[in-house]
């Protein structure tokens, strides 16, 4: 934790303001649990870019992200197939070699169409994870700005 918030002070340091910390990292956790897999650092790469965020930041909090993308790969899926309400996809290692086997090109439409419902289901819940984090991170920078400049201020 005493490595997260080194960090956290040097991109202070550097002159990002705690408001565009807080959007960077909103957005870098948001993005960073999208569920398409291998999509997450062009996703923030281009963010960074577009809305003029430190695209070390953004990569850092994406990278930090990575195992709860894969926690919430699962959920996503489903909220996707509730949603569009079709048949749940058995998920299994051995299930999805035996349909690759039997039929490539089904089994890849399957999986597209499963990722779709899924990136649905993300992009209804993204904005609210971005404002969430947003208005909890934000006052937290803020802080931990003001101990930084109070303590380079005492010495």
């Amino acid at each position: 934790m005493e490595n997260v918030k080194k960090k956290l002070l040097e991109f202070l340091s550097i002159g990002i303001t705690p408001e565009r910390l807080a959007f960077c990292i909103a957005l870098g956790i948001t993005l960073g649990i999208v569920p398409a897999l291998g999509t997450t650092t062009m996703l923030c790469t281009i963010a960074a870019l577009l809305f003029r965020l430190n695209l070390a930041a953004i990569q850092l909090v994406n990278y930090f992200v990575y195992p709860l993308q894969l926690a919430l790969l699962i959920p996503f899926i489903r909220i996707g197939e509730w949603l569009f309400d079709v048949e749940s996809l058995e998920l299994s290692l051995e299930l999805i070699r035996r349909m690759m086997r039997d039929d490539l090109w089904e089994t890849v439409i399957g999986l597209w169409q499963t990722t779709f419902h899924a990136l649905v289901a993300w992009i209804l819940i993204a904005p609210l994870v971005i404002g969430c984090v947003y208005v909890v991170i934000k006052p937290l920078l803020r802080k931990l700005k003001l101990e930084r400049l109070m303590a380079v201020s005492q010495n």
